[in-house]
């Protein structure tokens, strides 16, 4: 099933760059809600008012009509394809964002008292440590706050529990711009929040016990969640579990447990569909490695503007830089935007810039980024 959009690309001419010029796009450099592939929204515009001849927006459709039934089932295909997802793991599509995950993994995979083991190497790690202290024992195996979250300690400095339900990492901090750069090891469950390093290149996902990732990245808007879980750990919740917060819940009613974020989902399998189209996960990995090698030579090669990770952690898909003078940074924001680069303000922890280059992020904007900095370096140097 292709939902339509191999017949909506061969039947209708895409946009040109005049086009995008006479409707104003930006280039968008959000952390999240991120930018959308323009195709993917031509899609929704064409859509809106009559999805699949049912004279109705797919936001007006029942989530039980076959329609729609037949939607989730092809989004969760296509993501099974795109991550080569084994046949003994369930893809879920959940709300509550990654936040709620972070709850839910303890409530799945621990009993009152049991040990988990905590990386935190960045903001949303400490936010899904603090999480899980409320349910079981968090240990706090490794801890790079002492850095100001710039770097990633040796795997053989951790502090690991002997009877640890399961080890938690964040594979690539949106805020700090920190990435992991190898799968950690270890005999127990492996969780991991790749809310946005998910689909930006190949994972092996039989390495994983569970993944999960809010959408607004590099999936879709805000509202829907993936989640990826090993069935052999789906009987692991606490029996006083909210139904609504177990993963079975998810699994047994086809992520169906309640009405989900239907737009979300649809805007989702649309994305799929769109990296299908570009050559998949491994054609975006490349794509995604090049966008980051000349931004960080960009940075390494000025003067005037410095990245505070560890090169062997820098993520590729958040690139945080700082000005020589921070007195400059609103002038280089207010001048940003007038030349279309949008949301480059660094998170309020770190200060100075952000350039989220997530895969719907054109390398063109990454171009006209590097342009703009080192003209605003030549005229401010």
């Amino acid at each position: 099933m292709t939902n339509g959009w191999s017949v909506w690309l061969e039947s209708k001419q895409l946009r040109t760059k005049k086009a995008l010029k006479d409707m104003s796009r930006v280039y968008n450099f959000s952390a999240g809600p991120a930018a959308l592939p323009l195709e993917v929204l031509q899609r929704i515009q064409d859509d809106i008012p009559d999805w699949q001849g049912t004279g109705m927006s797919v936001m007006e459709v029942s989530h039980r009509g076959k329609e729609f039934v037949a939607l989730a089932a092809h989004a969760e295909a296509t993501l099974r394809e795109l991550l080569a997802v084994p046949d003994d793991y369930s893809v879920l599509f959940p709300q509550g964002g990654a936040t709620m995950q972070m709850a839910m993994t303890p409530l799945n995979l621990t009993a009152p008292g049991d040990t988990a083991d905590y990386i935190v190497t960045g903001s949303w790690g400490k936010k899904a440590f603090g999480e899980a202290a409320k349910f079981c024992t968090a240990n706090l195996a490794a801890d790079a706050s002492d850095k100001k979250f710039t770097y990633i300690p040796d795997e053989s400095t951790w502090s690991r529990s002997d009877n640890a339900a399961y080890l938690h990492y964040t594979p690539n901090e949106t805020i700090a711009g920190v990435e992991f750069h190898f799968i950690p090891s270890g005999d127990v469950p492996l969780v991991a929040d790749m809310s946005s390093t998910i689909l930006s290149r190949p994972v092996d996902v039989s390495r994983f016990g569970v993944i999960y990732a809010g959408a607004q990245k590099n999936i879709g808007p805000a509202g829907i969640t993936l989640v990826i879980v090993k069935n052999e750990l789906l009987d692991r919740a606490r029996a006083d579990n909210a139904h609504l917060m177990t993963w079975k819940s998810y699994a047994d009613s086809d992520s169906m447990t309640n009405t989900p974020p239907t737009f979300a989902w649809y805007v989702a399998d649309l994305v799929f569909q769109w990296l299908q189209d570009q050559g998949g996960v491994e054609a975006m990995a490349v794509i995604n490695e090049r966008k980051a090698s000349k931004l960080y030579k960009a940075i390494d090669d000025s003067g005037f503007y410095t990245n505070p990770v560890a090169k062997d952690c820098r993520s590729r898909m958040n690139v945080p830089f700082i000005l020589a003078d921070s007195a400059l940074d609103a002038v280089f924001l207010e001048q940003s935007k007038a030349a279309g680069l949008t949301n480059l303000k660094g998170h309020r922890s770190v200060g100075g810039m952000r350039a989220s280059i997530y895969n719907a992020v054109s390398e063109e904007a990454v171009d006209a980024l590097i342009t703009f900095m080192a003209e605003f370096e030549r005229t401010n140097a």
